[in-house]
């Protein structure tokens, strides 16, 4: 998704999650965490490196919509991520996604209304998922990014968590409605900070530079967790 590095006008910061919201969470992705463990062998190397508390963003590779389920999986509290808004036309569904921290977005709709949305979510202290390839991709090498996580980050002043997943290809291939049963594995690693960490409008050349070292780490950890998972 690209972006500009024109300000977003301030927000008042929306109301975190309700006490409901946060129960809701801890038992939909304690079961999503138990099934990714049992079911797919799931395994996370490098925790150490995600924020104990406060915001950040959580960039992972993106190969299959297990993704999603894998990046949940990661931290106890709240993860927040985009979801295409024909996602809720099932109502079912859309409320499990909701549940998961899913927020719809209009594809079509202007990137600052998206990144407008990222950045008050961030502004209440909960982490935000952003895959910077934008759709799901093929194959063992990264996918030029999209500025948007280097953006969001920027403007809210928090870092960036890289993260390779290897394994959901096979999991849950594009196309496919079943998941099988192979292993997955994640690798975390260190944070990345956008310019000098300080909230508000940065140089694009910052965003550049940031976006760069963002996928030349998601590539190293692509390749570790491939490895990991016997590709």
């Amino acid at each position: 998704m690209t972006t500009t590095t024109e300000s977003v006008r301030p927000q008042p910061a929306p109301a975190g999650p309700s006490r409901g919201a946060r129960i809701g969470y801890w038992f939909v992705s304690s079961a999503v965490r138990g099934v990714l463990k049992l079911y797919n062998r799931a395994r996370v190397t490098g925790r150490e490196h995600l924020p104990a508390k406060g915001p950040f963003v959580l960039a992972p590779t993106h190969r299959s919509n297990v993704d999603t389920f894998a990046a949940s999986m990661l931290v106890r509290r709240r993860m927040r991520f985009m979801g295409k808004n024909t996602l809720w036309k099932v109502p079912a569904f859309g409320r499990f996604i909701s549940s998961l921290g899913a927020f719809p977005v209009v594809r079509g709709s202007a990137d600052r209304d998206s990144m407008r949305q990222c950045i008050e979510i961030l502004r209440t202290g909960e982490p935000l998922v952003l895959f910077p390839e934008g759709e799901r991709k093929q194959g063992p090498v990264v996918s030029p990014l999209f500025d948007g996580a280097a953006y969001v980050a920027a403007k809210a002043g928090v870092q960036i968590v890289p993260v390779g997943i290897a394994g959901t290809e096979r999991v849950m291939p594009v196309g496919s409605k079943m998941i099988w049963p192979h292993r997955i594995d994640v690798v975390i690693g260190p944070p990345i900070t956008v310019g000098d960490g300080t909230p508000g409008s940065v140089p694009r050349s910052a965003i550049r530079e940031a976006t760069a070292i963002l996928h030349a780490q998601l590539q190293s950890l692509f390749d570790e967790a491939q490895r990991r998972n016997g590709a």
